[in-house]
């Protein structure tokens, strides 16, 4: 897949579904739970996918694009917006991200289990994020789910090796 697809997918375009980024933030959360291959079209990174191979990756006109569209970085960070929702987490004061109390338990109860595959998806969010232009927002992921979530509801139930992959995604 071309670099012009991530770009063109940010810009409005389709993926290989034929689904739109604006379509894809409106789904419930049940959806986002469901369906498996939009997270790297949403937030792509520069590894392929072993679970989808359609999906798009990210190369160094990728990123220059990121760094040269402020358009492109703002949905990004209204992808990211919409997946903290998701984890039950939330922008704090300032550039902080946070535990979201009037949500956190809800959600936490799909995807903070040990080997949930929403934990690879969390360290692609981190992963992509940085590297498209948005890296405080991903620092801010990565202390929220390590010194919050880890240290605080996750305890006994991230292992140890998901959290060094947290550690390493920035």
């Amino acid at each position: 897949m071309s670099t012009d697809a991530v770009v063109a997918f940010y810009a409005g375009g389709r993926d290989v579904e034929g689904r739109t980024l604006d379509e894809i933030w409106r789904w419930p959360d049940e959806r986002l739970e469901r369906v498996h291959d939009y997270i790297q079209w949403v937030f792509p990174t520069v590894q392929p996918s072993g679970v989808n191979p359609d999906a798009p990756r990210v190369t160094g006109a990728t990123i220059r694009a990121f760094a040269e569209q402020p358009s492109l970085r703002a949905r990004l960070g209204q992808s990211l917006e919409r997946m903290l929702a998701f984890y039950g987490l939330h922008r704090g004061a300032g550039a902080c991200i946070a535990i979201d109390p009037a949500r956190f338990d809800q959600r936490a109860a799909i995807w903070l289990h040990p080997g949930n595959h929403n934990h690879l998806r969390l360290t692609r969010i981190m992963d992509s994020v940085s590297t498209l232009g948005r890296r405080e927002d991903a620092l801010a992921l990565q202390r929220c789910l390590v010194d919050e979530v880890f240290r605080g509801p996750g305890r006994q139930r991230i292992t140890a090796s998901t959290l060094a992959y947290w550690r390493r995604a920035v």
